[in-house]
């Protein structure tokens, strides 16, 4: 099993793969972070394809055969379990070549041949929840993984569609998502998203990503997944809402007092 659960899993990286220099950026900066707290259970991410902009002008990232490259190379020399999306059921096999975990994205998770699909390699498989979908619809989600013979699932919340271009985070999810008895994260950076509210892309208000996690540890999550980047404002994709690389140390450090004091 990857997941670990005396171990606190925070998947992290970059939104879109973007280029080496970032990648590496981040991989050492998660490098130190694995030495001073080996009690965190650390997995890259980061998307070659960011294949749901708000608009065709929206950079889409390295694409499948250099993204999947830049993942090699960082669980290579890094020694990270690597993490990416996937979009289409032709891309899943040469991802579950590379990736320890697939990710089926939100807009994507009732897609059920892609699901399968996923399942059926082996690999971990980390679904988000639809924003447009309640908690208990989860259970038939996951479910379908488990038909599909998945040998380990994680599900993760991102947030509630609330009215236009908004998003909330029902706490209660954590407790209703457990039920299905998987892992259960917390999407905290996506979770403050503004949809589509940056004229013609997606805006952000990445102040109450710490916040949020907090409450989300407090509340029974058992991970988080927080896209991270040297230079927000330079990304590519989702830099309103990414956590800037040199405060993420001291953000991980008060979720990870928040989880230990929730487990006792």
């Amino acid at each position: 099993m990857l997941h670990d659960p005396a171990k606190l899993l925070i998947i992290a990286g970059p939104c879109s793969l973007e280029s080496e220099s970032v990648c590496r950026a981040v991989a050492e900066k998660l490098s130190e972070l694995r030495v001073a707290n080996p009690a965190l259970n650390l997995v890259f991410k980061g998307s070659f394809d960011k294949a749901n902009r708000t608009s065709a002008a929206g950079a889409r990232g390295t694409g499948l055969d250099e993204g999947l490259k830049l993942l090699a190379l960082i669980k290579r020399e890094y020694a990270f379990p690597v993490l990416t999306d996937v979009h289409e059921r032709e891309q899943v096999a040469a991802v579950a070549a590379v990736c320890d975990v697939i990710q089926i994205p939100a807009f994507l998770c009732r897609q059920t041949d892609l699901l399968l699909a996923a399942a059926a390699t082996g690999r971990v498989v980390n679904v988000k929840k639809g924003q447009f979908l309640s908690p208990q619809e989860m259970a038939h989600v996951t479910g379908k993984l488990r038909t599909g013979h998945a040998t380990e699932i994680w599900q993760t919340e991102r947030g509630t569609t609330f009215g236009y271009q908004n998003l909330v985070v029902d706490m209660r999810s954590f407790a209703i998502m457990k039920q299905n008895g998987l892992p259960t994260i917390f999407d905290a950076t996506h979770s403050v998203q503004l949809p589509g509210a940056g004229a013609g892309c997606s805006s952000g208000q990445r102040e109450f990503v710490p916040p949020l996690a907090k409450a989300a540890l407090a509340a029974g999550a058992d991970g988080l997944f927080i896209e991270t980047h040297p230079d927000p404002v330079s990304a590519i994709s989702d830099g309103p809402n990414m956590v800037p690389l040199r405060d993420l140390p001291a953000l991980l450090e008060t979720c990870q007092a928040v989880w230990s004091a929730v487990r006792g």
